[in-house]
Formats: structure tokens, C-alpha cells, sequence
């Protein structure tokens, strides 16, 4: 038996006025999803563990089946294995975005979904700047980067930046958790401040006003930790090999520390114009010869940051029709079965353009499984499903039998 799970990055929601109380999932045609409803068994999925933020790296590493509580050690740690940044003793590693200040709010926590080249400039511009032997910075994806602190002291209460948009800088900064950690908290604090000073009037910056777009005028470090200790899929649940297809850093990061391969697929982008078709072929390709695979896709998670319904509604349709139907159509004629799971990590509502805790309809299909009485994809069909509610773990001891 193979095992893939397709997992659309924040594509469940809350009921929309504007769609007539629907969720997005409800309001999407999506035939190929529900169709895999028909022929699967259905459930919720809590993937977020008590005294945690919603956030994907926890979310994410719950649907692998990982004691979050145990094992997690901050998000830019995870990302920093997957842009091979090596976190040594005595190092802490942060996930700092490029965001956009406006009037002295947070505007957005992407700077308008600004482009590798012009964020690329913008780094190896503040790693002149800024970096030493104690600070540097690492460029990594659109607004996703990465901060390494030498001597940093991770006790800290950041807040990630998609949570606040609207919000004036200055009340959300760093704050020590312990006395021990202030020195770092102020360091970090002065690092945003000056980077306002020195982005600002940058030319990418200028360029990107002139033409209409948001600067990408501070950074914004958040997500703290150390290297973290973790076992391999492989060991946890007996495979002999693994793949991991996502956009996203932090999502690589985590199949490396996972003992996944990392598979690239060009012109994948993280947002609802990636390429669809190409990462589906690189998880057939990858299903020929490994027994699991994580296919991750984040468009409908932007859509939700942007409150964007309609955008929204477009990516799960594109993930339906563009992914989810050839693979199916392709596994579907092969003598070896494959069992295929799709879900979402966490809610991204698009009326609160964050992620909420709230457990996540789920769908797993076995070609030799009996279904269940469900015969649609969304978060209230699944609630009648027959694998009811899951917590964390639990889901990939329910997957790899």
C-alpha cells in the first residue's frame, strides 16, 4: 500500500453572508473531491494541540503525526533546514517576513506578495546592513525569510504578522517572557526599527510605490527556537521512503526533519497562480517509487490572509480540477492501491483573514475500504463521517495501517 495526502493549506472556513451561510468548500465545485468523499470514510481532524497558536508549522506537524508539544521548536528552525541553513548549538532561528507599514500599522504580512528578486535585494541589502557575526539574515521565498541570532534566548512572545494586519506596529513588538530573554527581545525590537529606517527609501521600495504596489518596508521576526530533536516518518510509521512537494519553506523544512525528499517543481509559487499541474505529476512520479507522499498546496491560505472569497473558492477549484483529478484518474489504473487522504492543516476564514483552531473536515479513501454515508467534502459533511473527531497523532496511525 501507498499513501498520499493532499493537504490544501487553510481551505476550510467559517459560513460566508455572501454565499448564503456556505463555507467556501460548500460554495466550490469540486466533483473529484467529492467524488473521494463518496467512495471514503470522513471525519474532523483537531490538529492543534492546547496552548499552541494555530499556526501551519504546528498544523502541519500534527497531520504527520508528531507530538507537537515534544518535538517543536519554533518555525524558523523548520525553515531554515529546508533553505540548508545549518542551526548550531547555541543558535536561535526566527522566521522574519518583509511586511508593509502603513501610517504606522501593519498593512499586510506579505508587502504585497512581493517577488524572490526584489525580496532577494532586499535581504542581501539588510544583511550588509544589519548582519554580523552575532545577526544574519537568509533570503528564502516572496516575503518568507529567515533571521539566526548567535546567543539568542527563545523565552519570547512574538506575534506572527498575518494576525494583525491593521494593527499599530508598536502595540505587537517583542516581548521577553523572562528576564533572561529582554536583552534578546530589545535586539530584535532595534533590528525592525532600524530596518524601517533602511528600507523605506530603497529603491525596490521606490520602484514598488511608483508602480502602485505596497513596500516592503520592515521586517518582522517571529516563531523563535532551537535546532529540534525529531525522528523520522521512516521510524515512526515503518515506510521505506517519503516525498514531500510544497512551495513553501517551512513545509520542506519540516520533510527534511521528517527524512522526506524534497522535490522541487518549477513555477510552483505558493499562491493561487502556482503550478498546479506540475506538482501533481511530480507526486504521481513520486508515488511510482516511494510509499508516501506529502503533497501541500498554500494557495487557498493567501486567498484566506486576503479575505478573498471568491479568489478562495477559485484555488480549491483549481486544486479539485488541476490536482486532485489526474492524480486520481492516474492512480486509479495502477495494480498497486493507493490510499489518499485530503484535508486542510487549519481554517483560514476570509472573514477573519487568520488562522482559527477550529478541527478540519478530513477525507481518506482506501480502494479496498467500505465507505460511508458521506458523499461530500466540506466541514459540516464531515462531521457525519464514521472516523468522527481525531486529535493530532491520531490521524496517521488512523492513515498507515
Amino acid at each position: 500500500m501507498k499513501y498520499l495526502i493532499i493537504l490544501g493549506d487553510g481551505m476550510a472556513d467559517e459560513p460566508i453572508s455572501s454565499l448564503g451561510n456556505k463555507t467556501c468548500l460548500q460554495a466550490a465545485n469540486k466533483p473529484t473531491i467529492d467524488k473521494i468523499a463518496t467512495l471514503g470514510r470522513s471525519g474532523l481532524l483537531d490538529t492543534i494541540p492546547e496552548g499552541f497558536a494555530p499556526g501551519s508549522e504546528i498544523a502541519n506537524m500534527s497531520v504527520l503525526g508528531y507530538d507537537v508539544p515534544k518535538v517543536f521548536e519554533g518555525r524558523g528552525s523548520l525553515e531554515a533546514a529546508s533553505m540548508g541553513v545549518a542551526i548550531e548549538d547555541g543558535e536561535m532561528a526566527m522566521r522574519c517576513n518583509l511586511i508593509c507599514i502603513e501610517n504606522g500599522n501593519v498593512k499586510n504580512h506579505s508587502a504585497g506578495h512581493i517577488s524572490n528578486e526584489e525580496a532577494t535585494e532586499l535581504i542581501l541589502f539588510l544583511q550588509k546592513e544589519l548582519g554580523n557575526n552575532q545577526i544574519n539574515f537568509f533570503s528564502g521565498v516572496s516575503y518568507r525569510h529567515l533571521l539566526k541570532l548567535k546567543g539568542g534566548i527563545k523565552q519570547l512572545s512574538c506575534t506572527p504578522p498575518h494576525d494583525v494586519t491593521g494593527t499599530p506596529f508598536t502595540e505587537v513588538m517583542i516581548k521577553a517572557e523572562v528576564d533572561e530573554a529582554k536583552e534578546t527581545a530589545d535586539l530584535l525590537n532595534n533590528l525592525i526599527l532600524r530596518s524601517q529606517e533602511l528600507l523605506e527609501n530603497h529603491p525596490v521600495n521606490l520602484k514598488r510605490a511608483a508602480a502602485g504596489k505596497d513596500k516592503a518596508n520592515s521586517i518582522w521576526p517571529w516563531s523563535p527556537g532551537y535546532k529540534p530533536e525529531m525522528k523520522t516518518l521512516l521510524e515512526l510509521y515503518n515506510l521505506k521512503s517519503g516525498s514531500v512537494i510544497s512551495a513553501v519553506d517551512l513545509i520542506r523544512g519540516i520533510g527534511v526533519y521528517a527524512g522526506l525528499k524534497v522535490i522541487q517543481v518549477e513555477g510552483a509559487t505558493g499562491l493561487y497562480n502556482t503550478n498546479y499541474e506540475g506538482k501533481a505529476q511530480a507526486a504521481i512520479d513520486a508515488l511510482r517509487t516511494d510509499d508516501f507522499v506529502y503533497l501541500h498546496i498554500e494557495a487557498s491560505d493567501e486567498a484566506g490572509h486576503e479575505g478573498d472569497v471568491d479568489l478562495k473558492i477559485k484555488t480549491i477549484e483549481y486544486l479539485d480540477s488541476r490536482v486532485v483529478k489526474p492524480i486520481f484518474d492516474e492512480i486509479s489504473t495502477w495494480d498497486e492501491p493507493v490510499t489518499i487522504a485530503i484535508l486542510p492543516d487549519h481554517p483560514t476564514p476570509c472573514v477573519y483573514k487568520t488562522h482559527t483552531c477550529s478541527p478540519v473536515p478530513f477525507v481518506i479513501y482506501r480502494p479496498d475500504e467500505k465507505a460511508d454515508e458521506v458523499t461530500v467534502y466540506d466541514e459540516f459533511s464531515a462531521e457525519k463521517g464514521s472516523y468522527g473527531l481525531l486529535k493530532g497523532m491520531e490521524f496517521m496511525k488512523t492513515l498507515i495501517q
